[in-house]
């Protein structure tokens, strides 16, 4: 009952987006179920002793220090909730300690190899399917949007006359994206293409399966991970290397912090200076090559 509280609570009071809420629900059900299988307690009957007990649980299973640290986030934001809700008198995530995150440079692929595989014929064609697995690369790299911002994308988001491209971001927050004209081309192509399809639907979603359905997460990371095989070795070739590739462009490109906050939606500056520690590391390696003193 507290744990359905809590999501209705996310949904609707703080209108988190869907796969946040279902991490939520997730992780606090994993929770509720050690709690119940180790000690047949409730969540308003623990300690803070019994969450380092399941802390310890998770290191055993080889949890990493981030899947950790997102379940104590998960817990922390649902005892605040119990607390303000008169459930609990004290939080017992008063006395816990998150461990600590290794700091990791965001992956990226450089702009140069992005442009060999967009603006090459070698690796499109006319079909449908390809048609659309090129302009899902252009997006992503092209705009900086989420994979989850990607799927639920409706062809009335795109503004083809003023050139931008409307997302709906985490919280349920708006954003306004620019986009060039070359990928404008692409979608008003893109676009046309699909109404020959004659799917048996209406759908307004923007991406689409081969059948006309909702495209789904595995198919967008099928499409991205073959294409960057092609053009290069690093082990991550996720939608998120993407958005990390437009991120470091425009930053390499002279672009403004601030600037590049609001075109990825963060909600703080934080999150976005990561990426200078990636230009950093660039001027780093042009002084070893170029000055005579390196």
């Amino acid at each position: 009952m507290l744990l359905n509280s809590f999501i209705t609570y996310l949904s609707h009071e703080k209108r988190y987006a869907q796969h946040t809420v279902t991490s939520y629900k997730t992780d606090l059900a994993q929770f509720q179920a050690y709690l119940e299988n180790t000690f047949e307690l409730s969540f308003s009957e623990i300690k803070h002793t019994h969450i380092r007990s399941y802390m310890v649980d998770l290191m055993e299973l080889k949890s990493t220090a981030a899947t950790i640290n997102r379940k104590i986030s998960a817990l922390r934001s649902f005892y605040k909730f119990l607390l303000r809700e008169g459930k609990v008198e004290q939080s017992p995530m008063l006395l816990i300690k998150a461990p600590k995150i290794p700091k990791r440079l965001p992956v990226f692929i450089e702009t140069q190899k992005l442009d060999n595989l967009l603006d090459s014929s070698e690796f499109f064609d006319d079909s449908f399917s390809s048609v659309r697995d090129h302009l899902v690369i252009e997006l992503l790299f092209g705009t900086g949007m989420r994979l989850a911002e990607l799927l639920q994308l409706k062809e009335t988001d795109v503004d083809v006359y003023s050139g931008t491209i409307k997302v709906l971001g985490k919280r349920n927050k708006e954003r306004i994206i620019p986009i060039n004209k070359q990928l404008t081309n692409q979608l008003n192509n893109y676009t046309d293409l699909k109404k020959l399809q004659n799917f048996n639907n209406n759908l307004l979603n923007l991406i689409v399966t081969n059948k006309g359905a909702v495209a789904y997460p595995k198919l967008v990371y099928r499409i991205v991970s073959s294409y960057l095989s092609l053009v290069s070795t690093n082990d991550k070739k996720s939608p998120h290397v993407l958005r990390h590739s437009y991120a470091t462009s425009l930053l390499n490109a002279g672009a403004d912090l601030n600037a590049i906050k609001e075109l990825l939606g963060h909600s703080s500056l934080a999150a976005t200076q990561v990426y200078t520690h990636n230009s950093i590391e660039r001027l780093k390696t042009i002084y070893k090559q170029a000055h005579p003193k390196a």
